[in-house]
């Protein structure tokens, strides 16, 4: 292994040794845990926790849902019985659609971004602009405390506002950028119109919304590295891209360390068989927030052999859809259940179905509403509704009724994942 080329060398470590630490850590964790914690204690009924050696014997504990955590967050507020600590030992404290609470301990690097960012390209004394959101939501601060632990200086330059952004990446000249795809697409381009000089951006590390190969192609033509990862607000990062020795992207992403990644069956607790694509579920080793086998409702598999660039753990495709509907649409999720919400608020509508696809590079949406009235107004009133729900634009289009597909699905999906 060249020196420098990981973060730490744990991502090198023998995979049977990592797995032992990984179970041994486990049990000592839930060990502690169950008396502190109610949630996980119900979660671990009749579990015999010193049997606990493979994950054979893991699969065989209940899953914890992010709806689980809605509703053990609204019964014992305000994080659902699932942290020994008082919310006021905490570092941030913050909100996701949902909504979920979410605690940001103290510590380093904290959400494990750090070797994410460190193979994306990203090293001590470089200055990154930050365009996740700070407002609320994680995103902004997993990446921040993974830069401040790689050593970057951070431009907190959060969502939007964007010749403003253009004036400190002219005046800083940062080297990095972190955010999602779509909005490094925008900066770029908005810097050419204006014929600012944002040339010194060589790296980027991008979540929260889909990098087609269409994308990472015009992103990296402009000299832009671009590596992605997949991540959560409750998790912090997955899984990570690497790179080859040539400087190119690898296929998969390296599961990071301190996890333990499984993939199940959709609807079920029980594993997938090798390479056969199910749903992430997640175990988290944090003594301050505990989370055993959280399913993520995302979809991937495991990719067969370890990864060309000498990282040693487990690898999976990335993120390849959702197990229910639930979809991610710029960086946010949507869900059914807010497309029903406007469909209650407009007692007029008939059945509904939100289409997402690309157009330019960015994700759009739009409502298709079957309805028989025909009040000019009504369109605009939707879609009013459909933002304040969703958070996000999308259009929206009137239908006659019965014209939409008898199928129960709310949401349809047309992006491709090319």
């Amino acid at each position: 292994m060249a020196k420098g080329a990981h973060y730490d060398k744990d991502e090198a470590r023998e995979p049977k040794l990592r797995e032992r630490k990984l179970m041994r850590d486990l049990r000592a964790l839930l060990t502690n845990a169950r008396g502190k914690t109610p949630a996980l204690r119900k979660q671990l009924a009749g579990a015999r926790i010193g049997e606990i050696k493979d994950r054979a014997a893991l699969a065989h504990l209940p899953l914890l849902r992010k709806s689980d955590l809605v509703e053990l967050q609204r019964g014992a507020p305000p994080f659902g019985g699932l942290t020994p600590k008082r919310a006021g030992a905490f570092k941030h404290l913050l909100v996701s659609p949902g909504p979920v609470f979410e605690p940001e301990a103290r510590g380093k690097d904290w959400w494990g971004a750090a070797r994410a960012l460190y193979a994306a390209g990203f090293r001590k004394g470089d200055i990154a602009l930050n365009c996740f959101s700070y407002h609320l939501t994680p995103g902004g601060h997993i990446m921040e405390s993974g830069l401040h632990a790689v050593g970057c200086a951070v431009v907190p330059g959060g969502v939007g506002n964007t010749e403003a952004q253009l004036d400190a990446v002219h005046h800083y000249r940062p080297r990095g950028y972190c955010g999602t795809p779509d909005y490094l697409k925008i900066l770029l381009d908005r810097a050419e119109e204006l014929n600012r000089d944002a040339s010194s951006i060589r790296c980027a590390f991008v979540s929260g919304a889909a990098l087609p190969a269409s994308l990472r192609a015009e992103i990296e033509s402009r000299g832009v590295a671009t590596r992605q990862a997949y991540a959560t607000a409750e998790l912090g990062v997955i899984a990570y891209e690497t790179s080859d020795a040539k400087g190119g992207p690898i296929e998969g992403m390296v599961v990071n360390e301190g996890l333990i990644v499984e993939i199940v069956r959709p609807g079920t607790g029980d594993r997938a068989a090798p390479g056969e694509v199910g749903e992430v579920v997640v175990t988290r080793l944090s003594a301050q927030y505990p989370l055993l086998r959280l399913a993520t409702g995302d979809l991937s598999a495991f990719l067969p052999g370890p990864s060309p660039c000498g990282r040693t753990n487990a690898r999976i495709r990335g993120w390849m859809g959702r197990a229910d509907q639930t979809t991610k649409v710029k960086g946010m999720f949507v869900r059914p259940s807010q497309v029903a919400e406007v469909g209650r608020r407009h007692m007029e509508l008939g059945r509904l179905r939100l289409v997402v696809t690309r157009e330019n590079e960015q994700d759009v949406m739009a409502l298709r509403a079957e309805c028989s009235s025909r009040d000019a107004g009504l369109a605009a009133r939707v879609a009013e509704t459909l933002q304040s729900v969703t958070k996000l634009r999308g259009a929206v289009e009137l239908v006659s009724s019965g014209s939409l597909p008898n199928d129960g699905r709310a949401i349809a999906d047309e992006r491709s994942a090319g």
